[in-house]
């Protein structure tokens, strides 16, 4: 069978339990995403790290950790980043010393994560800010998307300072319409030319820089009546055919509301992974199902055998390859260590 670990799953507690274990192992997981409730200081969230590499050494261990609202370790030394919006209102004042901010700020997350063992963080937020989204809102550099683009590319230089690849998102934009794709499942009724001048002009003008891709649960009926993470025009002909983006692409999470109707038709877990990897998602994620027991888990990762034995889904080596290069290829410098690197700390001086 061909090698291809696309399940994104997560643990309930702080440490690795023998179900955690028997899951990680399974050929069809290829990482593992973290939340605040995985975290009680940082000797608890290396320890727990090294667990997880101790099970399998490829397993990609995620986060959100993007800054503002959306940081899910704050405590024990982790420096609180500013907002994306606070780096857009620099820009605004002195776009030079904003763009030397975000690479700060790209550095020091990467770093901080990378010394507890972190692989990756689904940072930057690509968003434009309409001034209506409530689930992005301030997580949005700003409304111009060349401002935007320049100053996430600048926040991935710092990531990649430490060794830590990237993730744009939501493609090709989630900045426009209201509604929380957690809760409900919005619609931008905007035109495929009007979303590529203004929301998925930055994915264009990153292609080359951007590692990986998420894409937004959001539907776009003048486009495709799937949402963009399972639509195979977004994600085939926009993004990897007009874009020319060649990275990885991870779907949302697939327990949020607005990826269990696809086609109008409620879904399990196992039919939307299988519509979202078949619609060209490399990766998928299963978030928050792991407490209680984890049976959604479970049913996931059994569902997904079963649609490779049915063929209704097949593997694909070039995927996995994908996934394997977001891992970090330079060694991570332990948090002692860090807090006296000279590059650390000029980074902290330079935080908005």
């Amino acid at each position: 069978m061909t090698q291809h670990a696309p399940l994104i799953i997560d643990v309930a507690g702080l440490t690795l339990t023998k179900q955690d274990r028997k899951r990680l192992k399974h050929p069809l997981v290829g990482g593992i995403i973290l939340f605040a409730r995985n975290w009680k200081n940082r000797e608890q969230l290396s320890s727990l790290c090294a667990d997880i590499k101790q099970v399998r050494k490829d397993l990609l261990i995620c986060v959100d950790h993007e800054g503002g609202r959306v940081q899910r370790f704050k405590t024990d030394g982790f420096t609180h980043l500013p907002t994306m919006r606070t780096l857009g209102h620099l820009w605004m004042k002195d776009a030079m010393k904003a763009t030397n901010a975000a690479t700060a700020c790209g550095y020091i997350l990467a770093s901080e994560l990378r010394a507890c063992g972190v692989d990756f963080s689904f940072t930057p937020v690509l968003d434009l800010d309409f001034g209506e989204s409530s689930v992005i809102g301030d997580r949005s550099f700003h409304r111009d998307p060349r401002v935007t683009a320049l100053l996430a590319k600048s926040l991935m230089h710092g990531l990649l300072q430490s060794g830590m690849a990237n993730c744009g998102k939501h493609f090709p934009g989630h900045g426009f319409v209201k509604a929380d794709s957690h809760t409900d499942i919005p619609l931008d009724k905007r035109s495929l030319k009007a979303i590529l001048a203004d929301d998925a002009a930055p994915y264009n003008w990153l292609s080359s820089s951007l590692a990986s891709v998420m894409p937004a649960h959001v539907i776009y009926p003048k486009v495709d009546s799937r949402p963009a993470g399972f639509s195979s025009k977004w994600l085939g002909d926009v993004l990897r055919g007009q874009c020319g983006f060649t990275g990885a692409i991870f779907s949302d999470d697939l327990s949020m509301e607005a990826a269990r109707l696809i086609d109008d038709q409620r879904v399990s877990y196992t039919q939307a992974a299988v519509a979202a990897l078949n619609a060209g998602c490399d990766m998928v994620l299963l978030c928050n199902q792991s407490v209680d027991g984890g049976e959604a888990v479970d049913e996931l990762i059994d569902g997904m055998v079963e649609a490779v034995v049915k063929e209704q889904w097949i593997p694909c080596e070039a995927s996995d390859l994908r996934r394997l290069t977001l891992l970090p290829t330079i060694p991570a410098l332990d948090w002692d260590a860090l807090m006296v690197q000279p590059s650390y700390m000029q980074a902290l001086s330079l935080l908005p």
